[in-house]
């Protein structure tokens, strides 16, 4: 039988029993009547969407100059060469400069030396609006989720300085009909993964319900659009925190829909200083499950993990050389 993800309404009942099963067994809830202003999502997805219907050569203009993977415009094909998955990821602070003034320690600002891409001032003005609405709900949700396992406020916090950054995934529309029966697995168009975050906060636009979450039988339950709805991942240094009893959110996206699905994810993390440790109200006896990490070793690492992981060799190359990298369209490609 499917298991409900929870809908929390977090201007009615709290509902802790619902949050305690949605993070303990799924690491996914939906919220509504969130705190973040429709306004501002509207014209957050306005302004991106008008940014990804540019064509494609001026897109291709936005990618970074210096070919990091986490900045700027990307597009690539699936792993059949059909579908090819849009992204644009920002970071909080702009430049090493941004981030001084905003009180990051010095030994830190290298994570900012890859400025942000930017195709005009008003898109760069929703973005970083809505980035740090959504920092607030973050930062909200983690005192709700203390609340659900009694344990004191603060448990969860991010720090003075909290560590955030955002992409738009846009997701093509499936137009290979021949495939329609094909498994579900050789449909993905974002693998099976949990974030590295504390917290994700994620907004879907469009009524095409291409996400699923994994149930703590293997099984994949689709996650439902409900208008208006937010989804809270939770991430694999929220699970450390907790020595394991908050579950990460493993997720992945389903080719399937007749129109473009586009989703925003902000990942959100404690303050880059942190050491993020297993935390004595959720440790027994048989003691820690994982060692502590500072949250800076665990994010620099990143673009490394990343590259080394899902990286093509020219992608590799490019990022040494310091150059842009545009992936190829596929020769099956519905853009071609």
């Amino acid at each position: 039988m499917a298991q409900n993800i929870p809908v929390i309404d977090l201007d009615g009942d709290e509902a802790l029993d619902a949050v305690r099963a949605g993070t303990e067994q799924i690491g996914l809830v939906q919220v509504v009547n969130h705190g973040i202003d429709p306004g501002l999502i509207d014209e957050f997805n306005r302004r991106a969407g008008e940014m990804l219907s540019r064509p494609r050569a001026e897109k291709a203009k936005l990618a970074s100059p210096t070919g990091h993977p986490y900045r700027g415009w990307r597009q690539w094909p699936d792993d059949f060469g059909r579908l090819e998955l849009e992204r644009y990821m920002v970071a909080q602070f702009d430049n090493p400069q941004d981030a001084h003034a905003a009180g990051v320690p010095d030994e830190y600002l290298a994570l900012f030396a890859h400025e942000n891409v930017w195709p005009d001032t008003q898109l760069r003005e929703v973005t970083l609006g809505y980035l740090n609405a959504c920092r607030r709900l973050a930062e909200r949700m983690l005192e709700l989720y203390a609340r659900a396992e009694q344990v004191p406020a603060g448990t969860f916090s991010l720090g003075p300085i909290p560590h955030v950054r955002l992409t738009v995934n846009d997701y093509p529309t499936w137009s290979y009909p021949e495939d329609d029966d094909a498994p579900e697995a050789d449909k993905l168009l974002l693998l099976e993964h949990a974030d590295d975050s504390a917290i994700t906060i994620l907004s879907q636009d469009g009524d095409y319900e291409g996400l699923q979450a994994q149930l703590p039988d293997g099984s994949w339950q689709t996650v439902p659009v409900i208008p208006g709805a937010l989804q809270v991942l939770s991430g694999k240094l929220l699970t450390r925190w907790t020595n394991g009893r908050l579950r990460p959110g493993r997720h992945r996206v389903i080719a399937g829909g007749t129109d473009t699905r586009r989703s925003t994810a902000v990942f959100c993390y404690p303050s880059l200083e942190t050491t993020v440790r297993p935390l004595d109200p959720f440790v027994g006896p048989e003691g820690a499950t994982e060692p502590p990490v500072l949250v800076w070793d665990h994010v620099s690492k990143r673009v490394q993990e990343y590259l080394e992981e899902y990286g093509r060799p020219e992608q590799i190359a490019a990022w040494r050389e310091g150059k842009p990298y545009v992936a190829p369209l596929a020769d099956a490609s519905a853009g071609r």
